[in-house]
């Protein structure tokens, strides 16, 4: 009788669907922080996007202006004004070069004549002034993040690391410098230099750095009085090898976003000076030079304007994409914010 019942005991508590592998502990291969980072971007779709988005548009800034023959300062009054016209799209009805239902390549007799973007008022080829413009525009940007990396993140860690009279002097100095508008200070290097890249960068070089100076003026205020930092202290490393060694690694993910975001600071920042007058002279292009050139021909050719307009709009999107991406994959928890 009592065997029956520890039989039964037995039977009340017995588990169901458990199985012997499912207590067996299992190891996970260990990763490095590095691939966490591309693990993490990778899954983010509008970050991958933007990243494909902006190597579509640097393969077409190299090898498009020699696309199709022309060049960006070549002048042919003969062919101003003309519509996009594309060979293999024509049979279509798009890209035919027709305008308000008039095809001024068949009246010009242009039969084996193609315009990809059209012409302008000059009757220079917009494909090639649109890519040549797009090399500038990637060019600014390229300068932009050397200037932020260089100048920027040296001024924010050295104003962060020693603190004090120090920090105090230097951060006085950005706020003059952060006072003075980018327009204005760009207009006074006119008086004293042509206007082109030359004005542009060097006006990048004064004030354009202020923004990541602060960012990293403001990680290291937040680790330099970490364990790690204070123990590196503590056993006699100079203060160089201390910044580059234990605080500049630490905070380079930080940097890396940051770039990435000043970089359509800066490509609007040509284009708008482009735009004002200010930007590369004639006949050169960039992307603000041709939206102000569409822009007066808006009404009569509005394909002036497009062109030109969706460039610059998908390339400082695509940076935009590709920057919050970067953000999410150096510090996860910013996906919850």
């Amino acid at each position: 009788m009592k065997d029956e019942i520890k039989i039964e005991t037995g039977r009340e508590f017995e588990l169901v669907g458990i199985r012997a592998d499912m207590h067996i502990d299992k190891n996970y291969a260990s990763q490095s922080f590095w691939k966490d980072v591309v693990v993490r971007f990778t899954r983010n779709k509008g970050s991958v996007f933007g990243m494909m988005m902006i190597l579509l548009i640097l393969i077409l800034a190299i090898v498009g202006p020699t696309m199709n023959g022309y060049t960006y300062d070549n002048v042919n009054l003969d062919h101003q004004n003309l519509a996009p016209r594309v060979k293999w799209l024509s049979h279509f009805s798009i890209f035919d070069g027709a305008e308000k239902g008039v095809d001024r390549y068949a009246a010009l007799g242009l039969s084996d004549t193609y315009y990809w973007f059209g012409t302008d008022t000059l009757g220079r080829d917009l494909w090639t002034r649109t890519w040549e413009g797009t090399r500038i525009s990637l060019f600014i940007a390229f300068v932009a993040v050397v200037i932020d990396m260089v100048i920027g993140v040296s001024y924010g860690l050295v104003s962060g690391y020693f603190g004090g009279a120090v920090d105090s002097f230097m951060q006085r100095i950005v706020e003059i410098l952060n006072g003075i508008p980018t327009l204005i200070t760009v207009t006074l290097l006119m008086l004293v230099m042509e206007p082109g890249l030359k004005s542009i960068i060097l006006a990048l070089m004064l004030t354009g750095w202020i923004g990541m100076s602060r960012v990293a003026r403001a990680q290291v205020l937040k680790l330099k009085e970490q364990e790690y930092v204070l123990a590196a202290r503590t056993l006699g490393i100079g203060h160089i090898d201390l910044i580059a060694k234990e605080i500049l690694p630490n905070i380079f993910g930080q940097l890396i976003t940051m770039s990435m975001f000043s970089i359509p600071s800066a490509i609007f920042s040509e284009a708008f000076l482009s735009f004002v007058g200010l930007g590369v002279p004639t006949p050169m292009a960039s992307l603000g030079s041709l939206i102000n050139d569409g822009y007066k021909s808006f009404l009569t050719h509005p394909y002036m304007l497009v062109f030109p307009t969706v460039v610059l709009a998908l390339l400082m999107l695509s940076f935009n994409l590709m920057a919050d991406g970067l953000r999410d994959a150096f510090d996860p928890k910013m996906q919850e914010l």
